[in-house]
């Protein structure tokens, strides 16, 4: 019977684990193990927090692990409240390490048990911030590594590029594929990406359970703030 892959060939096989140096991996270890509190949640625009540092932002289909990804990042384990039931998270929850650096973790789209009204109200919500948050460095988006790409996701991307906000492809759940699979998702995925004017080319597969790819997603981070001038601790 066919395994899943162990850690070292997933990260091979995503590409991840050579995109990064030694030095970019080791500086994302010590910035995520960091202080990082709970700042505040927003359930519309005009309760954001005052911008401060930049902002890295998790999107994703309702479900898709966004709070346990910030979890395994942060290595707290209920810094981000998980839960089984999809839309559960229905505001923008910020998380922040300092002045200079801040995590959102933004309300599923796709599929949530609430009345319509206030799903599309969220939806609007989360429009707005990324159209409108000056210091929004990039959007994390969330792709349940088993499924890929859906329309709903594309939808998503398509509000990306024409607000020219600068995203990347996080492939979750990534340990519950069979060796072999995992290159091919990848594979897929940076090929729906070719066109996109926004995206950022490397798509990181990962597993909060496991900790694959958390590393190399903190690495990610580094690198961006190090682009826009800003010291990882």
């Amino acid at each position: 019977m066919e395994t899943t892959a162990q850690d070292g060939d997933k990260q091979d096989e995503g590409g991840a684990a050579a995109a990064f140096s030694p030095e970019e991996i080791e500086a994302g270890r010590r910035l995520f193990a960091g202080d990082w509190n709970f700042l505040s949640a927003a359930p519309t625009i005009p309760t954001l927090p005052p911008m401060r540092g930049i902002e890295i932002a998790f999107a994703g289909r309702s479900n898709v692990g966004k709070s346990s990804l910030v979890n395994a990042l942060t290595g707290r384990k209920a810094l981000a409240r998980t839960s089984v039931t999809p839309g559960r998270t229905q505001e923008l929850i910020f998380f922040g390490l300092g002045p200079e650096l801040t995590l959102v973790d933004m309300p599923g789209y796709g599929f949530a048990k609430a009345p319509k009204d206030k799903v599309d109200a969220w939806t609007a919500t989360i429009h707005a911030y990324l159209r409108g948050r000056a210091n929004l460095a990039r959007v994390f988006v969330l792709i349940d590594a088993r499924h890929g790409l859906k329309p709903i996701d594309a939808e998503v991307l398509d509000g990306l590029d024409k607000a020219a906000v600068s995203y990347a492809v996080v492939l979750t759940k990534a340990d519950q594929l069979k060796k072999g699979e995992l290159a091919q998702r990848v594979e897929a995925t940076q090929a729906g990406l070719l066109r996109r004017p926004a995206a950022f080319p490397i798509v990181l597969p990962t597993s909060s359970r496991e900790g694959w790819g958390i590393p190399e997603l903190r690495a990610a981070v580094v690198r961006l703030m190090a682009e826009r001038g800003i010291a990882a601790g």
